[in-house]
């Protein structure tokens, strides 16, 4: 038998957690019959959802809680868990109710069927989000897609089944402000979508704003792609080459006695030099910088699946070890 470790960001959520640990117990004892442990990280909510935790791991041992210090967000939070996890797979949940634990058989299902795929994520059948978020979802998924180079058809959502290797080689990542889709697609090409049911949130409004999603979206611009400064680069160069036939054809009616405009040409021919060599020197900058932002994350070189060692088949990931919880 495996053992699933739950792992669950909380925030402001008093109203849904015990639906939601109740829901799950179901599904595992009774459904499913393999045993779990769900972990829940609160991220410092303002409400009783630490009591009602607290209520939770008193009532049952299976469930294990944190506190964050303050406000770190979601997916810190889910480093947080990923740290403390014992499973041999881990499952990644929202505290809304809007990700239903009884859709968790299926993925599981698919996993175990498919010992090439490393990570399931869900795909919501009808999305209940907002239109704002909707609109916000789908043009993080194109940008991403072009920057992270993933299958454009794959799509990214917080509900998520993985193998615990896959955990272990992401948790210890440096990136500032990481995003566990991201890190995901970074680390392995063998994740398939499996359709699942959305269901509506159950109390309040998402945290989501249309800031806090432009934000985001600029974040993984600047984060996984030197885009904005490759822009700049290839203006200069055409900046540059533009200056140069300009400046040929300046200088051949200058010659011909066209323009009669003491120092024009060469105020002309300075201005387009420079200027296109200024936006060129700044997309070349922008290059090493991406280089040492990519150095910084310090991001494993590369993960291995599985290797034939002398104890036996194992996973194994590169230039990170691994901690008992």
């Amino acid at each position: 038998m495996s053992l699933y470790s739950v792992v669950v960001p909380v925030y402001n959520s008093e109203h849904t957690i015990e639906e939601l640990y109740r829901r799950l117990k179901q599904v595992f004892d009774e459904e499913l019959k393999q045993p779990f442990e769900l972990l829940l990280v609160d991220d410092s909510s303002r409400d009783r959802s630490w009591q009602v935790m607290e209520g939770l791991r008193a009532a049952d041992p299976r469930v294990r809680i944190f506190q964050m210090a303050k406000n770190f967000g979601q997916h810190p939070a889910l480093l947080c868990g990923f740290h403390y996890v014992k499973g041999d797979f881990v499952i990644t949940m929202d505290d809304d109710l809007q990700h239903p634990p009884e859709e968790l058989p299926k993925m599981i299902a698919v996993m175990n069927e498919r010992d090439d795929v490393d990570v399931i994520l869900a795909r919501y059948q009808n999305r209940r989000h907002n239109l704002i978020r909707k609109i916000g979802t789908r043009i993080s998924v194109s940008m991403t897609t072009k920057m992270l180079k993933k299958d454009p058809n794959l799509e990214i959502t917080s509900f998520r089944l993985m193998r615990r290797f896959i955990v272990e080689a992401i948790k210890d990542t440096k990136v500032h402000e990481p995003q566990i889709g991201n890190l995901l697609v970074s680390a392995s090409n063998r994740i398939i979508n499996v359709d699942v049911r959305h269901d509506e949130r159950a109390y309040g409004h998402s945290g989501y704003s249309f800031k806090e999603l432009k934000r985001e979206l600029f974040y993984d611009i600047m984060t996984h792609s030197a885009l904005p400064l490759i822009i700049v680069r290839n203006i200069g160069i055409i900046t540059f080459i533009v200056s140069v036939i300009l400046g040929i054809c300046f200088l051949v009616q200058y010659l011909l006695g066209i323009i009669t405009v003491p120092g024009w040409t060469s105020i002309i021919l300075v201005l387009l030099a420079s200027t296109g060599i200024t936006l060129l020197s700044i997309g070349t900058l922008g290059d090493y910088m991406m280089h040492i932002l990519n150095q910084s994350k310090d991001l494993p070189h590369y993960i291995l699946r599985q290797a034939d060692m002398e104890t036996g088949t194992k996973d194994h990931y590169s230039d990170q070890k691994r901690k008992e919880p």
